[in-house]
């Protein structure tokens, strides 16, 4: 099934059954789960402008530019420059929402996998709240530069990211976000390129043009292997060799890593530092007191939730 001949059948098996069923288990315990129960009692009736406290206390444009966007490149910041870790845990935290599959729901998905498919047009209904409630998106490189110089960002800012690589980020999350002036983060599980089937998935191609739009590609593994559990090549195998098979798509560096499941530990840190990784990006989850750019918190934003539910929790979560 796969070019790695030496890959465990019970592992095999379990991709095919993750692969049929669209990755239901993207999404860590920790974030969809917990949170909807913390947060099911919160009215979700008023509107996001009565609701409105922003989280993230920055200073700059209104309204970003292009030269905004691209600034900040870890390329670009002298290691001597980067402030420490009790410095970037004390910076206020931008919002940061996470989605995978967006698409109409099927008869055939459980309530657990509705979690985190989200319909098109809810979808479409939080991209119009957050554009109507002023808020601007921001890219990796933006948020690097933001924690590790205090560099400003744009008055309400928020990033939208994309884990797996399916084919409706490309087809209807990306064009929804332009047509907003928004901008997003895909982190692409690079087995998966190209593939067709039940639930198909963006191939080169489409991945290149997305970062020619000027959309952020990152990297999400070889195959969703958990993080926790590497040893031995799985280092190379998962984290090394898809960062340079995407960068041979996009022409340009690969400096961010979201996590499968969300989950990850503290050897896995010092790795993703040590192969060019920048930063890297988890869920719902307490960042880590050392290296604090290596456990970005995200929310996954739950596709039975409406719009205001979504402010609502990214506030509380954010706050």
């Amino acid at each position: 099934m796969f070019s790695r001949q030496f890959l465990p059948l019970a592992l095999a098996v379990g991709l095919s059954v993750l692969f049929t069923n669209g990755l239901s288990s993207c999404q860590s315990k920790g974030s969809t789960a917990t949170e909807t129960a913390a947060n099911s009692a919160i009215d979700s009736s008023g509107s996001a402008t009565a609701a409105e406290k922003s989280t993230a206390k920055t200073t700059g444009k209104n309204t970003p530019t292009a030269s905004d966007r691209n600034t900040g490149s870890p390329a670009s910041i002298p290691a001597n420059k980067i402030a420490n870790a009790a410095t970037i845990l004390a910076r206020p935290q931008v919002p940061i929402l996470c989605y995978h599959q967006i698409r109409d729901w099927r008869p055939s998905d459980s309530k657990s996998a509705k979690d985190y498919i989200i319909p098109v047009a809810a979808f479409r209904e939080q991209m119009k709240m957050l554009a109507d409630s002023g808020y601007h998106t921001v890219l990796p490189d933006q948020l690097y530069a933001y924690l590790a110089t205090g560099a400003p960002l744009p008055s309400k800012p928020i990033m939208l990211t994309f884990d797996d690589g399916d084919l409706d980020q490309y087809t209807v999350a990306a064009p929804e976000l332009e047509k907003h002036g928004f901008k997003g983060a895909f982190f692409i599980m690079t087995v998966a390129i190209g593939r067709h089937g039940k639930q198909p998935y963006m191939d080169k191609t489409q991945i290149k043009d997305l970062s020619d739009r000027g959309h952020t590609i990152g990297a999400h593994t070889w195959d969703h292997h958990n993080v926790k559990k590497y040893q031995g090549d799985d280092w190379k195998i998962q984290i090394e060799e898809p960062k340079a098979k995407l960068e041979a798509i996009i022409g340009k560096p690969i400096n961010y890593f979201a996590y499968p499941f969300g989950l990850w530990n503290k050897q896995a840190l010092p790795e993703l530092q040590q192969r060019g990784y920048a930063a890297a990006f988890t869920l719902a989850d307490k960042r880590d007191d050392s290296m604090p750019l290596y456990t970005v918190r995200r929310i996954i934003a739950g596709g039975q939730w409406k719009a205001t539910t979504m402010y609502r929790n990214m506030i509380q979560s954010f706050d």
